[in-house]
């Protein structure tokens, strides 16, 4: 007796067709052979890069709630657009949180482990 099954492993699906080489009473496991029929063309969506959004004069906030992993900047640094200033945990996933515009950091409100809400500011660059 041969089945068909879709199994997604990684992202993408496979069609694979079973079959049952033995049938035994009792619950005793039975041996099945499988074979890969088809490899669907499913496009697994890559985490893209968070880039913060400039709010007021040159402050980055929060763009989710999260958990504030590491501070890649301090005071003084200066900074370009699209650069790493600190990495914010969310749902088990690091994202980073990048500058919006070139300039100089004048502060940073957040620490590592700090909790932050969305909204919150992050860094303010000058």
């Amino acid at each position: 007796m041969i089945k068909k099954y879709a199994i997604t492993v990684n992202g993408v699906t496979y069609d694979v067709e079973v079959e049952e080489l033995g049938t035994q009473s009792n619950s005793v496991s039975v041996p099945v052979q499988t074979q890969v029929v088809q490899q669907s063309k499913a496009n697994p969506q890559q985490p893209k890069p968070q880039v913060a959004k400039a709010q007021g004069s040159g402050s980055v906030s929060a763009p989710m709630p999260g958990t504030i992993n590491d501070v890649r900047v301090k005071v003084g640094d200066s900074v370009k657009k699209g650069q790493v200033l600190l990495i914010l945990e969310a749902m088990k996933m690091e994202n980073e949180i990048m500058a919006s515009s070139d300039g100089t950091v004048s502060s940073v409100s957040v620490s590592k482990g700090a909790s932050v809400n969305v909204g919150d500011a992050l860094v303010t660059i000058a």
